[in-house]
């Protein structure tokens, strides 16, 4: 099986930010800075692209917590000690907690529910998901980006220095699932019945 990596990326690489960053799209930005590296993206197109759907895809999840925060919270019972958790974070830190809080994992799109339910009001959360959104976007594409240059600089061989470099940010990306889903389900089994 032989497919067309550069027709992809050329095809659905910006589109695959936009929906990545709208979400959780570390992984998504960086296979993207990776393809900058290689020339199929632009990266400052992918920077802004990323910062503009990772901002506006936290301002829809804050907007979500201000109405159906509490009915998001009663259907997941993990989401409450990580509720409490961002609360006391909040009280002690309030506009850092707010601008890192789509590094901190675990509260990628729950912490801008949990904020949304909280008293911080639309208008300072916008401001501050601004800068958060302008950090996150170049910070992650760099590091992929960063990453094609080491690919590159360990193989030699630069024609299969993208496909290489796929494939170990793929593995990496399903090793961190797997261990995501092990761990919830740790904490779920250690839930007070």
């Amino acid at each position: 099986m032989h497919f067309d990596l550069p027709a992809l990326i050329d095809a659905y690489g910006y589109i695959a930010v936009a929906v990545g960053a709208l979400l959780e799209g570390e992984t998504i930005l960086a296979l993207a800075g990776l393809a900058a590296h290689r020339g199929y993206l632009d990266l400052p197109i992918v920077i802004a692209v990323a910062a503009l759907f990772g901002f506006a895809g936290d301002q829809f999840f804050f907007t979500l917590g201000r109405y159906q925060g509490a009915r998001i919270l009663a259907r997941y019972p993990d989401a409450q000690r990580r509720a409490e958790q961002l609360d006391r974070m909040l009280a002690r830190w309030h506009a850092p907690v707010i601008i890192l809080i789509r590094f901190m994992y675990g509260f990628r799109i729950l912490g801008p529910v949990m904020l949304g339910m909280s008293s911080v009001k639309h208008t300072t959360f916008a401001f501050y998901n601004a800068i958060g959104a302008l950090l996150w976007a170049p910070l992650i594409a760099g590091l992929g980006f960063l990453f094609g240059e080491a690919v590159e600089a360990i193989l030699h061989d630069v024609k299969d220095a993208e496909q290489w470099g796929l494939v170990l940010l793929l593995a990496l990306a399903f090793v961190g699932f797997v261990l995501n889903k092990v761990h919830d389900r740790k904490l779920r089994g250690q839930a007070p019945k």
